[in-house]
């Protein structure tokens, strides 16, 4: 993997770590979950010979830190991270974005506040549980998750998450273990700090949150809804399934699963390069 060139940034409130590689205009990948830029690790050297791609991790996780640690999280508030970011690297000209999961949230807020900034968004597997018929019933599993997390701890918080996600009648039983490319597994670790900052204050924040369907539909031009091939009638792939067919769109089906980005990387950023390049 090509060595990144790396800065920091000051927000209000935080400083970003951000990461750099390539040349050519500007594609800014906004992280889901807890992996931060080294989630993008397996792609970034696929898109880098299209363009100069920005990585970060967000505020809050991993070398992007707080100045308050207990500071109350926002999609509005890491959507403007990644306009920052965008100011700083691509003053003069908008720029292609990709966000995925968390990411894609705030890559959704960053489209319909900031649209001059954004040539064209890639939001792969948002989950907006509001825009969904039943959003009541998973404003109540985010309830239960944050009860079980205050009161049985992280990984009990995890299983009642993970439960909540998984497809309709899907058997409880686990799945046989997905192999993981080497530097996905060895990022494992290094993710694993970043989880009750993400189930205590990303969960709630973001999947509380309600996308401008309206201003979506006018900014439909310049969006693509994208979900793995693999997540159909799970959570995450729901909401962005949705919105595809009320906005009248094509849903974009890419490699694996809601992390195919990391169990099917060469195959994830050569889809991602093909809809850039559209």
């Amino acid at each position: 993997m090509t060595a990144p060139t790396m800065g920091s940034l000051r927000v209000n409130g935080a400083t970003l770590h951000y990461e750099l590689r390539g040349q050519g205009p500007l594609l800014l990948l906004m992280p889901g979950g807890t992996g931060g830029a080294a989630s993008f690790d397996g792609i970034v050297d696929y898109l880098a010979a299209d363009y100069t791609v920005a990585t970060y991790d967000p505020r809050g996780m991993s070398r992007s830190t707080l100045d308050d640690s207990e500071a109350a999280q926002s999609v509005a508030e890491h959507a403007d991270d990644a306009l920052r970011i965008l100011e700083l690297l691509s003053p003069d000209e908008p720029a292609r974005v990709f966000g995925s999961s968390s990411g894609a949230i705030a890559a959704l807020h960053l489209l319909t506040a900031h649209p001059e900034r954004v040539e064209r968004l890639v939001s792969h597997e948002p989950p907006v549980v509001e825009v969904l018929p039943d959003a009541a019933e998973h404003r109540a599993l985010i309830a239960r998750v944050q009860a079980t997390f205050h009161t049985e701890g992280l990984m009990p918080a995890m299983a009642v998450f993970a439960a909540g996600l998984k497809k309709d009648g899907e058997p409880s039983e686990p799945k046989p273990e997905i192999k993981l490319p080497p530097q996905a597994a060895a990022r494992v670790e290094r993710t694993m700090t970043n989880l009750p900052y993400f189930v205590g204050r990303i969960v709630p924040s973001f999947m509380s949150y309600a996308p401008d369907i309206h201003r979506l539909e006018a900014l439909s031009d310049r969006l693509v809804l994208a979900c793995g091939q693999d997540s159909r009638g799970e959570l995450p792939y729901r909401p962005a399934a949705f919105l595809a067919e009320h906005l009248g769109m094509e849903l974009r089906l890419f490699p694996g699963g809601h992390t195919g980005l990391s169990t099917h990387p060469a195959e994830f950023g050569e889809s991602l390069r093909k809809v850039f390049r559209a």
